[in-house]
């Protein structure tokens, strides 16, 4: 009997486990644009149409290999709307008896896969260099889970920047390096960029008029939607941004939405790109002389380190985990997410970035409006679905960790030792926001006093009894402590009547 191989929207690898499992001459790949898969949450048009068109251009390099696929356009009149109903489809058309998956990143869909009235075998997904088996192993007995630890053990055994046992550099971690504030100028041109073909067009025309109401600016594109684009992507950083990403990766600027950011992120996570390829062109650049040591190691650490390590904690952690909210946070998600207006020049320059690119990278995601998110006590269940919603990387293996774990705290501290809160001063010091804001970062209480300095310190004593204990937060309350009384009201009066602007829909 023959067998249907389901491939996923973001599983677009030639060397995807289900595939090399399955057999060419007699297996059907079943790949399928559905609206279950579209819309559980308002994705962001461009992140739908980076999908679609990689997928139906992936599936016609497919046929070209000898393969046969069974594709369902998202318009097609039979298409059953599910991934499931896909596959009972193709099930009923051939006669398969066996499902080939490679394991989903989502466990909704994982769910929905085991309990399919089908016989679905679940393959571990190979493209991640750590298993399961593996990260358990790592996590086993261990009463703190730091990245920096695992960071390690996967350098070790990728040997990347490795010189025999030790670090290249004598140095695990050069982020010491890698926190210079924003230049006053950028010699890089930004992401490479591309120009939509007759197959992305066709897309992009369905996008429209079935999303075309979502959040989120559709055109113009400029993605990369096939393995080959994707790799000159990664050459054109390689060569022209990776010497200077390191020293500026945390900066911001008014007027530059990527600075040396690689923006190769969505082509990493929906398989046109494989982890250790991207990790090993930064360490022969190194090699090479072409890229300083600070940036080849904090980008690969992002790689092998971050990326992996998240994916570990999310399946470690169970279905439960986008969920979760340690802190009690339920103020609704701020109309300004949406592009609300407000005054905040940040967070207003974040959203509109993230409107206009589907993209933002990992400190306006952190300190922007995850902080501002956390600060103001917003839902982490919200707020996930935001960052889910919003930024074509998004996937929920990658994207819940960073959010309900990173930035919100929500996980009770599984990922982080302490919450990444903030005053204005740091955003000032990374960026030149606050030069064009309404509001003055200087300024700690009375009009025009940046939201940010008095909600940072509202949300430290509100969250006194749980904070206050923590080694790395204990500086904070000592300074809390010695302020006036009459100074400690002031702020906690002013930030309440803030947020209490913020829930009554006012522009703040």
């Amino acid at each position: 009997m023959s067998r249907l191989v389901l491939v996923l929207g973001d599983q677009l690898s030639q060397n995807l486990s289900a595939l090399q499992e399955a057999d060419r001459g007699s297996d059907t790949v079943v790949m399928a644009e559905v609206a279950d898969e579209a819309s559980y949450v308002r994705h962001h048009p461009r992140k739908i149409a980076l999908v679609f068109a990689a997928m139906r251009k992936f599936a016609a390099a497919l046929r070209e290999d000898g393969w046969k696929v069974a594709y369902a356009e998202l318009d097609d009149t039979d298409n059953a709307g599910s991934i499931v109903g896909e596959l009972l489809r193709r099930a009923e058309q051939t006669g398969a008896d066996e499902v080939l998956a490679t394991e989903p990143g989502e466990w909704r869909l994982i769910s929905a896969l085991k309990h399919a009235p089908l016989r679905v075998r679940i393959l571990q997904d190979t493209r991640f260099i750590a298993s399961h088996s593996d990260f358990e192993t790592w996590a086993e007995g261990r009463k703190q889970l730091r990245m920096e630890y695992f960071y390690r053990d996967m350098r070790r055994k990728t040997g990347l920047l490795m010189e025999g046992e030790k670090p290249a550099g004598d140095k695990w971690n050069y982020d010491h390096d890698n926190r210079k504030p924003a230049p006053d100028e950028v010699d890089f041109s930004g992401p490479m960029q591309f120009t939509p073909d007759e197959v992305t067009e066709d897309v992009l025309e369905l996008v429209e008029a079935r999303f075309g109401d979502h959040f989120g600016d559709l055109r113009p594109f400029h993605f990369a939607t096939t393995r080959g684009e994707a790799r000159r992507a990664l050459a054109h950083f390689i060569k022209n941004a990776l010497p200077k990403f390191g020293d500026f990766q945390d900066a911001m600027l008014n007027d530059n939405r990527f600075l040396y950011h690689a923006v190769i992120s969505p082509y990493l996570n929906i398989g046109l790109l494989d982890p250790l390829e991207v990790c090993e062109a930064a360490a022969e650049a190194w090699k090479a002389g072409d890229v300083p040591i600070n940036a080849a190691e904090g980008f690969i650490r992002q790689i092998i380190g971050w990326r992996e390590y998240v994916r570990g904690i999310y399946f470690l952690e169970g279905p439960d985990y986008p969920a979760r909210n340690g802190l009690g946070h339920d103020r609704a998600l701020p109309a300004l997410y949406w592009g609300g207006k407000t005054d905040m020049n940040c967070l207003s320059k974040a959203v509109e970035q993230t409107r206009a690119e589907a993209y933002a990278h990992h400190i306006q995601r952190l300190m922007v409006t995850g902080n501002f998110g956390l600060l103001a006590g917003v839902s982490p269940t919200e707020l996930h679905e935001w960052y889910l919603a919003v930024y074509a990387d998004a996937f929920e293996w990658v994207e819940a960790p960073n959010t309900v774990g990173m930035s919100q705290f929500a996980d009770g501290g599984v990922i982080a030792s302490k919450p990444y809160v903030s005053s204005g001063a740091y955003i000032n010091r990374m960026s030149d926001y606050c030069k064009n804001c309404d509001y003055s970062v200087s300024k700690k209480t009375g009009e025009g006093a940046c939201p940010f300095n008095l909600l940072y310190w509202h949300f430290l004593d509100r969250h006194r009894d749980r904070f206050e204990g923590n080694p790395r937060m204990g500086n904070m309350y000592r300074t809390w402590d010695r302020m006036d009384a009459a100074r400690r009201e002031t702020v906690l009066r002013e930030a309440s009547e803030f947020l209490d602007r913020l829930d009554a829909g006012e522009q703040v």
